[in-house]
Order: structure tokens, then sequence, then C-alpha cells
């Protein structure tokens, strides 16, 4: 599919805009199935450290719920911050209260639950106007962020934590290829923000390539004082990192630490801006 949008103004350096809207229902219809096809057992595995697959599954419901009540529904009376807490903090903190909160409710009610709300939320992102100013997106640096680095990065979202459900329980990545070419794309985007303290020369150029049907290029040029993903020329890239796609969605989410990543890439060119790039993180941390 072809996933670009025309670019807005304000955010070239984020690279082509990315048109994830029509993704919401596949990845809807991915998940269902995969919860319903659980035995009960599965419910109680450990999906992410701390978390099992229920609470991953009630994790999730909480994003429609917010995204929903939101943006959707101009409602304002969710979690505050404390005094003085970060946003990882306050993130960190309100997702668990809830998680927590939601362990009275059965894994079969909890998926009749996303089956209901899901849909709703796959119609908000479905109507939503990409170009519109949104949620900030900090790991790419983009406060307030464009709304479809924003959708896209709520299909990362959804898509990561199906994954982990998904291994918890003895699955592979599901390999599709319409997914995860768009969560890959998507990821890229925190390139510049990755390498936002690294003082290089201008027009020097770092080039990631990702192998696999799924998979692509993204070139990283310093500019002006920052890293942009703007179309960059054919010049030979002061370093190059080669990464397989498994590699690279677990390193963006934290789910391998850069030095594995770095000892399973290929890399050509100046080392630093190769160690660099495998520092990316593609979630809030």
């Amino acid at each position: 599919m072809n996933s670009r949008l025309t670019d807005p103004p304000g955010h070239s350096w984020l690279g082509a805009p990315i048109d994830a809207r029509p993704l919401f229902a596949p990845e809807q219809t991915a998940l269902t199935a995969t919860l319903r096809a659980l035995a009960p057992a599965d419910w109680r595995r450990e999906a992410v450290p701390g978390w099992t697959v229920r609470d991953v599954a009630a994790h999730l419901l909480g994003d429609f719920y917010g995204r929903l009540a939101r943006d959707r529904d101009g409602h304002d009376e969710g979690p505050a911050f404390a005094p003085g807490e970060t946003l990882e903090a306050f993130i960190h903190r309100s997702n668990q209260e809830w998680v927590a909160a939601c362990r009275r409710i059965s894994p079969a009610a909890l998926v009749d639950t996303l089956d209901l709300i899901g849909p709703q939320v796959v119609r908000f992102f479905e109507t939503a106007d990409p170009a519109a100013p949104s949620l900030g997106v900090s790991w790419a640096g983009a406060d307030p962020a464009p709304m479809w680095l924003d959708s896209a990065r709520d299909l990362t979202e959804f898509w990561t934590h199906r994954q982990q459900i998904r291994h918890a329980t003895g699955q592979g990545t599901d390999p599709d290829p319409r997914l995860l070419s768009v969560v890959l794309d998507t990821f890229m985007r925190a390139l510049p923000h990755t390498l936002r303290d690294i003082d290089a020369p201008a027009g020097t150029q770092v080039r990631v390539r990702i192998d696999g049907p799924a998979g692509g290029a993204w070139t990283v040029t310093a500019a002006g004082g920052r890293w942009s993903l703007a179309e960059a020329d054919a010049g030979r890239p002061a370093a190059t990192v080669r990464l397989d796609a498994e590699t690279a969605w677990r390193l963006c989410t934290r789910g391998i630490q850069p030095d594995t990543a770095r000892a399973r890439a290929r890399t050509d060119g100046e080392r630093s801006l190769a160690d660099a790039v495998c520092r990316i993180v593609s979630v809030i941390h």
C-alpha cells in the first residue's frame, strides 16, 4: 500500500508523512482474533515485565478509551499530574492504576469490550485530519505533532502490544508486511531526535536499511542545527546501519538492548554514528 501523504508545512524534518488510517481496521481484526484464540492459561502468562497477557489487553482498552474521551468527546476529567511528576512518570503511573483496576474484569468480558470500543477507535482514526495538530510524540521530538504522526504512533503501540501477547503465548511476530512496513517506517521517525546531540558538519548523512519485504531505507541528514529526514541527495553516507526487521522493531520498543542490536547489525562508516543509531527508542520510556 502507499502509506505516504502530502507533506504539510512545519514538520518536513520528520520525513514524508505516513497514512496509517487504513490499517487500524486490519489491526483491530487481528487483535480480536489473537485474543479470542487464547486458552484460559494464556491470559496469566507474562507478556512484559510485571504485566500478564490480560494486563496488556486491559492497557489497550485504556488506550482506546483515552483516545476517544480526549480527542473525540472532548472529555478532560482523566488522571492529573502529581506535583513535580514528569510525563513519563505520569504515563506509567496512570497506566498501572488502570491495569490494576481492570484485574476484576474477566478475559471474556475484556475481549467483548475491546471488540465494542475498538471499532469506534478505528472510525476515529479513519476520519482524522492527518495535517491537524495533535498530541506530542516525545520520542520523535515533535510537540505538538501532526495527527499523521500521532496516529501512526498509536498504530505502532497497538501492533507492538499484540506482538507481546503473541510472543507470550508461543507465537512469533506477525509478518504481515502491510502492518509491519508502516510500523517500521513510523519507528524510524525517531532518527532525527535520536541523533539530536550528535554534532556533525552540515550535509553529513546516516542511512538505516532494514531488510525484508517490510523493510526499506531511511537517510537522516545534519542540517541547520538539527537532523532531518527530509529528502536527501544521493551522496555517500558517513555511516550505514543495516538491520533485520525483527531486530529493528525490538530495538525501537526496548525489547532488546542497544548492545544486542549493535552486535546483530551490519555497519559501515563512522562507528560513533552507527552506535548512536543503535540507541534509537520509538516508545515513551
